[in-house]
């Protein structure tokens, strides 16, 4: 397996490719299983503050570009947010499996580098465990950081497998089963990251609070809404929030 001090040198030909999946911080169009239990406002907020602690953590790798893909209507938007150095690049399709095989057409295909789609919503991830993901590539055709709930959370491959999202099943409790069954079926290896959660429901998000209150360098930007939005919080834990 290769060391992490073996990848050294980032840009557009760089070995190794991270790309977060994202959409603009718009109201009611991001997070929206959260809308019910926090103000929409604080949704958007959260979501936007999620977004910032994920790029931070991305550009904290060494020798790994940075790129996002997006719905094409959010390309201007995310490119101001992202700031130069990360490549905002629009998906062909609609829905987070169009976006996917978007990632490894684009940046995989008739290449021979890793690449890493991310999630925008786990900022708090350990940095190792991405570092561990793209060395995993050098040795497996596809590396898969599994949720707790069913899902993943990253997808790595060292090359473009176009009928690898082909199942249904996005953004359920069987994507992970749904895309190990595919893997089995093009005959690819697999290597798993650490098992992790995102943040899509109130649980999940009490649970990044706990943690973030006692380390609040994990994801800082999202540490400092927690404590603006506090009142809103102590309603969501509770039980009260409208």
């Amino acid at each position: 397996m290769e060391s992490s001090t073996e990848i050294e040198a980032a840009g557009p030909n760089s070995d190794c490719v991270l790309v977060i999946m994202a959409k603009a911080p718009k109201p009611g169009r991001v997070k929206t299983r959260l809308i019910p239990r926090l103000p929409l406002q604080a949704v958007t907020s959260f979501y936007r503050c999620l977004l910032g602690d994920t790029l931070a953590l991305a550009q904290s790798l060494v020798g790994v570009e940075i790129a996002i893909m997006c719905p094409e209507s959010d390309v201007d938007e995310l490119a101001v947010l992202a700031g130069p150095g990360v490549t905002v690049v629009a998906q062909k399709g609609e829905g987070l499996a169009a976006g996917l095989t978007s990632v490894f057409a684009h940046f995989a295909e008739d290449h021979q580098r890793r690449v890493i789609a991310f999630n925008s919503d786990s900022p708090h991830l350990p940095h190792a465990v991405l570092q561990g993901a793209f060395e995993a590539l050098a040795a497996h055709d596809l590396a898969v950081g599994p949720t707790y709930d069913g899902g993943y959370y990253l997808i790595g491959a060292n090359g473009c497998h176009p009928s690898l999202f082909i199942r249904d099943g996005m953004g359920t409790g069987s994507a992970l089963e749904n895309l190990l069954s595919q893997a089995r079926v093009l005959e690819l290896s697999v290597s798993f990251t650490d098992p992790f959660y995102d943040i899509d429901v109130a649980d999940d998000l009490i649970q990044l609070a706990a943690e973030l209150e006692d380390s609040p360098a994990r994801a800082p930007r999202t540490a400092f809404w927690l404590k603006e939005w506090g009142d809103a919080m102590t309603r969501l834990r509770t039980g009260t929030a409208d």
